[in-house]
């Protein structure tokens, strides 16, 4: 695989791999804490996923000049 090919919003989702050692820490020492750093992470890559999503390009401005009024 390319990483010129792969999309933003597919490299955030791979970081979803980042569940794999918080579950192991939760698992292994804390449980609160696992599922408070699970859900920490999940945050994370939620937001990141939503960050990198396409610009719509539509414009609503209607006076054609850019600025607010």
């Amino acid at each position: 695989m390319n990483f010129e090919t792969v999309g933003p919003r597919f490299a955030a989702g791979a970081g979803l791999l980042a569940i794999l050692p918080v579950l192991v820490y939760g698992v292994s020492d804390s449980v609160v804490a696992g599922i408070v750093s699970a859900v920490n992470v999940a945050i994370i890559i939620g937001s990141l996923y939503i960050a990198m999503a396409p610009i719509d390009e539509s414009n609503d401005d209607h006076h054609g000049n850019g600025t607010a009024s």
